[in-house]
């Protein structure tokens, strides 16, 4: 987490030393407009990727219920002989249901921390890069290195 703690509170300085206000203003932007759309993506795409997994789950359970309810032994319908009828209707339906399973809770475990931790943590990159740029902001303006054409 140093590493990411340095980015965010260096660039704003280093491009303010270097390059002044204009500069600042300009990554800021740049900061806010990116960050806004990584924000939502993140946010939007772990949301999707958690309820998939929370569609699968439901299909399966129905599934599940359509077979008791039918006195079908799951376990045994995917042990079948792959030609037998129990296989072809239960077995091979239960066998795809549980490959669906394991691939959303695996999408799943990427999508928690995506919509809970990763995207509101960007609104916390942004504003931690503006009160930086802020604090320091009377400094950059008279102390800059490259005075070019600005002021």
């Amino acid at each position: 987490m140093v590493m990411p703690g340095i980015l965010v509170l260096g660039t704003p300085l280093l491009v303010g030393f270097l390059f002044g206000p204009m500069a600042v203003a300009g990554l800021l932007a740049g900061a806010i407009v990116s960050g806004v759309q990584v924000a939502i993506s993140a946010s939007n795409t772990g949301g999707a990727w958690d309820n998939c997994k929370k569609a699968v789950e439901k299909e399966r359970s129905k599934f599940k219920a359509d077979a008791k309810e039918n006195g079908i032994d799951l376990d045994e319908a995917l042990n079948a002989d792959e030609t037998s009828d129990d296989f072809i209707k239960w077995g091979q339906r239960w066998k795809e249901l549980k490959e669906q399973h394991v691939a959303a809770v695996v999408g799943d475990t990427v999508g928690d921390p995506l919509k809970d931790t990763s995207g509101p943590a960007i609104n916390i990159l942004i504003k931690l890069s503006a009160i930086t740029s802020l604090v320091f902001g009377n400094y950059i303006k008279s102390y800059y290195l490259f005075k070019g054409t600005q002021e």
